[in-house]
């Protein structure tokens, strides 16, 4: 399944009421949106119709983050960020720190997804690009979650072409990554060509998305996201550009 058609229905078993991307680019993805919604790139040049009010924001996600914390702000108010897709600069630290600041601002129905995170071979998966597609080193991202967050539930998915990571049951009060993020960037981070892990390449593990539509996992953050705020609805509105 090509990742936009997952992405769609994911949109659709969600029922999102806010939804933040990172890395809008043309607006391919952002046009999937039905609800409230915030785009970061500090260079998007969307060229789709967009049918949600959106807030589109030309500046890198460290600098959207920054500001919110300077001034005591979260970016929907009173509703956490219920869908968030991470699909900005192709490198471990700035994908892990993006993760960061969005489950600090997530609820315990929220999902954050990461897109590129199965490199097809090792030119893919440099940090310097050399290929169109290219991941980067985000297939990191995986492993640094699994070793320092336990508690949080990884799904990796076989979408074309570069895979799609779902992560959920999120706690917004945790702080474990960010008071390790050096170490793991220093553990994580290492020159070009990457050591790619044969499972990865394989992607033995990845599960397939038509398997992943099927969960009651959807039914889950649904419920967890009608107990912390009865009755907000989420998908409403005309586009709206800022």
């Amino acid at each position: 399944m090509y990742y936009l058609e997952f992405l769609r229905a994911l949109h659709e078993r969600l029922a999102p009421r806010t939804y933040l991307e990172i890395g809008v680019a043309e607006g391919h993805s952002m046009a999937l949106s039905r609800c409230r919604s915030i785009g970061i790139d500090p260079a998007f040049r969307v060229d789709q119709e967009l049918l949600a009010p959106v807030s589109l924001l030309r500046r890198t996600s460290d600098e959207y983050f920054g500001g919110l914390a300077q001034n005591g702000r979260t970016p929907f108010r009173e509703l956490p960020v219920d869908f968030a897709y991470i699909d900005g600069m192709h490198h471990f630290e700035f994908a892990l720190r993006d993760f960061i600041e969005l489950e600090r601002h997530s609820g315990r129905g929220s999902l954050i997804a990461f897109d590129d995170v199965l490199p097809r071979d090792v030119d893919e998966a440099a940090r310097d690009r050399e290929t169109l597609p290219w991941t980067g080193d985000v297939f990191r991202v995986q492993f640094a979650l699994a070793a320092h967050r336990p508690d949080l539930l990884r799904i990796c998915v076989n979408t074309v072409p570069t895979g799609t990571l779902l992560v959920a049951r999120l706690d917004p009060s945790s702080e474990v990554l960010a008071e390790r993020l050096d170490d793991i960037v220093r553990d994580y981070v290492v020159p070009d060509p990457q050591p790619v892990p044969p499972d990865i390449l394989s992607r033995v593990n990845a599960v397939a998305p038509e398997q992943v539509l099927t969960m009651d996992l959807w039914d889950e953050l649904r419920a967890a996201r009608a107990d912390e705020h009865p009755g907000v609805a989420g998908r409403t509105g005309p586009p709206r550009r800022a």
